[in-house]
């Protein structure tokens, strides 16, 4: 999927879970890291453009170790460890990024280095995931008023 999408879904679990979590801030940072994080691994991704994720390009392949919920647990626990107010936005937004890639017709890799792939239907970009961005904007935007404004 591309960013604009997961960003979108995201957002939704942003919403969601924003009145439970201790450090707002941090978390909505964290979650958009972590929403993104998984393709650095993509040369032609946003955040794969920068050429300080050059080295790790040449070391993996794309919807490999980084596509993988492996790497999620270990950077997760890390974080609990080190950072622990960041660790549940950081699991959160880069399992969101797993489970919508997982929908894509070139799937992951969920527990690497096992070769078993989960993969869907949907084609990246493309009118049906401009339809699915659209509906999770839609979305977003209700559950924000029905959480924030009506409640």
């Amino acid at each position: 999927m591309l960013l604009k999408t997961h960003l979108a879904i995201a957002l939704l679990f942003v919403i969601i879970f924003f009145n439970y979590v201790s450090d707002k801030v941090v978390f909505i940072i964290v979650m958009a890291v972590a929403t993104l994080l998984p393709n650095i691994d993509n040369p032609f991704s946003g955040i794969g453009k920068n050429v300080i994720f050059k080295p790790v390009q040449f070391f993996t392949k794309h919807r490999g170790l980084f596509h993988s919920f492996t790497l999620a647990i270990i950077l997760s626990v890390l974080l609990a460890i080190f950072i622990p107010v960041a660790s549940f936005g950081f699991f959160l937004g880069y399992s969101i990024h797993l489970m919508i890639d997982s929908f894509t017709r070139e799937g992951i890799q969920p527990f690497w280095p096992y070769k078993a792939i989960s993969k869907g239907f949907i084609p990246t970009g493309g009118k049906v995931e401009d339809s699915i961005f659209l509906f999770f904007v839609v979305v977003d935007i209700l559950v924000f008023a029905v959480i924030f404004i009506f409640v």
